[in-house]
């Protein structure tokens, strides 16, 4: 059995305000960035190297109560409409040209062209929340991996650290009109401010609203993200990855399953359902 790498976490206690302080003190900022992100200074550093050398760690694992919360993203059924991203976009009144959840065309092994769509995945062991400074990434008893925006100092730690891109980073005070809304949803949720980063939290304001209404996300469409309520083929299944009863679980259970970069050790919680190499 292998032997389960130990990390040691770095905790510094910093406010908005002691960052600027810094950030004001600070010459030669350009010089210091390489080291403080990725040289023996960060507290990612080692981090990186392992997954850049494909080790696995244990990490320290989110502990999921009654509920852990999971998706998944069958790559046969996908047709790459889009429909997730522009729910998702109107929805979260995200940034249409950084839009949280992506879809990608790519080829399989007999060329045949497939898409891959990828929300934030919720990840059990996350990088993300493992190098947090000041712990505005962190696991929610569900299992979801979300955001304190009042905690978050924009170090953007956590986006170089997610091996899968799913962060994305708030340069500016908005004012865009959203191009999604109406048509694709009406903004369930504030803008972020400036300065800080955001990422898919699996419409957790419809999973909140809905389980205190009775209602089960997965099954009822109020209580449900919105990326998998609107996929025209029934691409995207969602709901509770502790019931063995749930949708996803049973759709996970009956079909061939991977998840993406398994050899980090990062316990993604969406499963994709491999594409047919024939046509």
């Amino acid at each position: 059995m292998a032997k389960k790498t130990v990390k040691k976490k770095i905790v510094v206690k910093l406010t908005r305000g002691d960052v600027v302080k810094l950030a004001v003190a600070t010459v030669g900022s350009i010089v210091a960035a390489p080291l403080l992100t990725t040289g023996p200074l960060s507290p990612f550093g080692q981090l990186k190297q392992q997954q850049l050398e494909g080790e696995t760690t244990g990490g320290h694992g989110a502990e999921t109560g009654q509920y852990h919360w999971g998706m998944a993203i069958n790559l046969d059924l996908c047709i790459g409409c889009e429909y997730c991203m522009r729910a998702c976009t109107a929805t979260n009144d995200v940034l249409a040209s950084d839009p949280w959840n992506v879809v990608i065309q790519e080829k399989n092994s007999a060329g045949h062209t497939f898409f891959l769509s990828r929300p934030c995945l919720h990840c059990q062991n996350a990088p993300c929340v493992e190098v947090c400074p000041v712990k505005a990434t962190y696991h929610r008893e569900d299992g979801l991996v979300v955001m304190d925006y009042d905690r978050c100092i924009g170090c953007r730690y956590c986006q170089v650290a997610c091996p899968y891109d799913a962060r994305q980073f708030n340069w500016e005070d908005r004012t865009d009109e959203n191009p999604y809304v109406p048509a694709w949803g009406e903004p369930e949720i504030e803008r972020r401010p400036r300065g800080v980063i955001e990422k898919c939290t699996f419409c957790k304001q419809r999973i909140d609203a809905g389980l205190a209404k009775g209602l089960v996300p997965g099954e009822d469409r109020e209580a449900t993200p919105a990326c998998v309520e609107i996929c025209p083929v029934g691409a995207r299944t969602f709901g509770n990855l502790k019931d063995p009863n749930s949708k996803v679980a049973q759709v996970i259970a009956s079909n061939p399953t991977f998840r993406l970069r398994e050899d980090l050790g990062t316990e993604a919680s969406v499963y994709y359902i491999p594409p047919k190499e024939g046509l």
